[in-house]
């Protein structure tokens, strides 16, 4: 037996070796992991197929379990492909080569370890740039064809793997530290009061966070990906929490027993079977699925039975993967403790945040204490640190959101434990109804604030509470377009339902994603909502390749029957387009990080906003030195509901006439009681409109109190208006009309 079927792994490994030679670290080498079948009924079958082949000493290492149910003489229809182009077809006649073994072939199974000579004929055969180019898109496809009628009764592919990759960690590593420093450089220049610059800063950071989600998301499509495009969008996993770690997932495997679910076991096997990647349409490789132990679901055209969950097992024994399983896999985690990984690691990133923030808030105080600093650093934050922290958990909330979307709706479709549903659910709602919360309020204010002045900058960057609590949903954009986050969530929701609920149409799913990136794309080209030029294009740049990414995934599910040269062509252009557009990325966000620190005035290099937002914005340490003067003056003038030292942005009267024209009347009195001869101005600049397209604004309601001004300036005694005359005025007193 062992004579019989030996020889037909001798001609395999050989063609194998004549198909491309990739090559390691240190030394050149042909890897191929899976021998899988390409047609129904195939006759001759492996549940595990591991062949390396090393040119250097003109040896392969065979380790396969294989099964035959052919019986007779046949003749093998070979043929060999490079990104999806044939080099090499050749028919090889086992009588002719003088193999005993195959001819005729015989029926069996047996499992086979061994080492195997390839001569320097076939190795000649392989091209030079098979040597280098990485993630090699290269398979050999036998088939087997009886000699009697020709009809094909086996057909098996192998996928063929250089060892070299661009799925690397210190890529991955590389791209979180400088999204990392973004957003931290951000706070601390916050801190340091250049608010605008803290902003651009922000926005560019969490652009870039969000680019790398989108190529994180590309990869758990469940379209049939080139090796190159699966590997590359491998590197921006760790964007969504798939990060692995050895005992963590002893852990899962462990809460999963324990709340009633089963955990998978591909990596337990994976010395005894092989694991398919999938690398053509779900149609076709659908051939041949059976029942998998743990669960049942259909595959779409209901000829064979899917796993409902986990992971699809064929008949022969091996596992295909796809999609997010596919992922999963890559990343060596079991695709029933997927969902925990991601949830879990959110957790750790939004606990480590609240830690560094508490930790940092007593450091300043200790430092403060000892007089190591100075008193007024950091002042606002270490007055009002636990709103700022509210802000910060609210923004990973937003961060977070594609990733939990995801992975919870995900989980819906594999149940891998009652107590995961339940997390699933907490989360999954939990996140949406919070941050769509937060928009509700955004607009509510801005709403007010437009009823009231005409401006909706004005409540939005003038209350420091709202500002710190709910600024994350609006700071990146202008002022007039706060109602923008609205588009971004439900863009969110809607691509993390295509990705979790169509992992078994990719047609359907890579046409969803084609309108998604559309909408996407035409709305920030018209509207161009965030704060200024630089970040619009910056903006716009990342939705018109998440665009052109879309469109490559189309092409990728074959739908236009194209050659599959041209489908690794385009592989191809889109690892090369994409690598450039990060590298680009990377570069403008640390050029911009870097030059904060190296600047006296970092805002200086920043125009400031057109909706005019730094006038408006308070300074809490400013506010309180003011507090007591400004109750005075309240007093002074009869107000019979007193001082207010902040908007009360949940009160609903205000929104009735009377509250308007109480609160109006309250502004004038209040603007001419600080002012003297000089006549008020509108907190808003005419020439620099919010809305661009329509024209000049109308006159400010504060110039009505002009000729109430001038009456009580003759009149005026009160020395709280002298002193007020002689110093100058808080920024967020000047941006009101309060100045002089």
């Amino acid at each position: 037996m062992w004579s019989l079927l030996k020889k037909p792994l001798v001609v395999l490994a050989t063609m194998v070796a004549v198909a491309t030679n990739p090559v390691s670290a240190d030394e050149k080498m042909l890897v191929s992991t899976s021998l899988n079948s390409c047609q129904a009924d195939s006759g001759f079958t492996a549940s595990l197929f591991n062949i390396v082949l090393t040119p250097g000493n003109n040896s392969a290492h065979v380790d396969v379990v294989v099964t035959s149910s052919i019986q007779g003489k046949v003749v093998f229809d070979v043929s060999g492909y490079a990104y999806g182009y044939r080099f090499m077809r050749q028919t090889v006649n086992p009588c002719d080569m003088g193999l005993a073994g195959l001819c005729p072939m015989v029926a069996g199974k047996i499992p086979f370890q061994f080492n195997l000579k390839v001569s320097d004929d076939a190795l000649k055969n392989v091209p030079g740039i098979a040597y280098s180019v990485p993630d090699l898109d290269a398979t050999v496809k036998v088939y087997v064809n009886l000699t009697s009628t020709g009809e094909s009764v086996a057909c098996v592919e192998a996928d063929v793997s250089n060892g070299k990759t661009v799925n690397l960690i210190g890529v991955k590593w590389a791209t979180a530290i400088i999204a990392g420093l973004g957003l931290i450089s951000s706070a601390i220049v916050s801190g340091l009061g250049h608010t605008n610059t803290a902003a651009h800063v922000a926005c560019n950071a969490l652009s870039l966070f969000g680019y790398f989600q989108a190529q994180a998301i590309l990869g758990l499509t469940g379209v049939r990906l080139p090796p190159i495009v699966a590997s590359w969008t491998q590197d921006f996993q760790w964007s969504m929490g798939i990060i692995r770690v050895s005992f963590m997932q002893s852990i899962f495997k462990w809460y999963q027993r324990a709340t009633g679910g089963t955990p998978s076991t591909i990596f337990d096997s994976i010395s005894k079977v092989s694991v398919e990647v999938q690398k053509r349409s779900l149609s076709i490789a659908e051939t041949g699925l059976s029942l998998f132990k743990r669960g049942a679901a259909m595959m779409p055209s209901g000829v064979q039975q899917l796993a409902k969950r986990g992971n699809i097992q064929t008949d022969t024994g091996s596992y295909l993967v796809f999609g997010i399983q596919r992922v999963a896999f890559k990343a060596r985690i079991e695709s029933t403790n997927l969902f925990m990984t991601g949830l879990t690691f959110f957790c750790i990133f939004v606990v480590f945040t609240v830690m560094c923030i508490a930790a940092f808030k007593g450091i300043c105080e200790l430092l403060v204490k000892r007089k190591m600093m100075a008193s007024d650093k950091f002042l606002e934050f270490r007055n009002g640190w636990l709103t700022v922290l509210k802000g910060i958990l609210f923004r990973l909330t937003l961060i977070g959101f594609p990733q939990m979307a995801i992975l919870c709706l995900w989980e819906f479709t594999q149940n891998d434990s009652p107590a995961e549903i339940v997390l699933a659910v907490f989360f999954f709602f939990g996140m949406a109804i919070t941050l769509g919360w937060g928009a509700f309020k955004v607009i509510r204010i801005a709403r007010r604030s437009v009823a009231m002045h005409r401006n909706p900058a004005y409540i939005l960057f003038s209350d420091p509470q709202a500002l710190n609590k709910w600024g994350f949903l609006y700071v990146q954009f202008r002022a007039s377009a706060y109602y923008f986050i609205v588009p971004v969530l439900v863009y969110t929701l809607i691509k993390a339902m295509f990705v979790a609920f169509a992992q078994k149409t990719p047609i359907a799913q890579a046409v969803g994603f084609i309108i998604i990136e559309a909408a996407a794309l035409i709305g920030a080209s018209v509207l161009r909502p965030w704060m200024d030029k630089s970040t619009n294009s910056f903006n716009i740049a990342i939705c018109a390749i998440n665009f052109i990414n879309a469109v490559f995934l189309l092409i990728f599910t074959d739908v236009f029957g194209l050659p599959g040269i041209v489908i690794g062509v385009v592989g191809v252009i889109l690892f090369v387009l994409n690598a450039a557009f990060a590298l680009i990325l990377l570069l403008m966000v640390m050029a911009s990080t870097t030059f904060v620190f190296f600047r006296t005035n970092p805002d200086a290099r920043y125009q400031f906003m057109a909706d005019d937002r730094a006038s408006f914005m308070k300074s809490q340490t400013q506010l309180n030195t003011t507090t007591e003067l400004d109750a005075l003056a309240a007093t002074a003038r009869g107000d019979k509901g007193g001082y207010k030292n902040h908007l009360d942005l949940e009160d609903d009267e205000s929104l009735s006439s009377d509250g308007m024209r109480r609160r109006t009347e309250f502004e004038q009195s209040q603007a001419s009681f600080h002012r003297d001869n000089n006549p008020p101005r509108s907190p808003v600049n005419p020439s620099m409109p919010l809305f661009p397209a329509e024209g000049q604004r109308s006159q400010s309601p504060f110039s009505t109190a002009s000729a109430i001004n001038q009456q009580r300036q003759q009149h005026s005694a009160s020395p709280a208006s002298g002193f007020r005359s002689q110093n100058s005025a808080s920024p967020w007193q000047r941006g009101a009309g309060y100045d002089h």
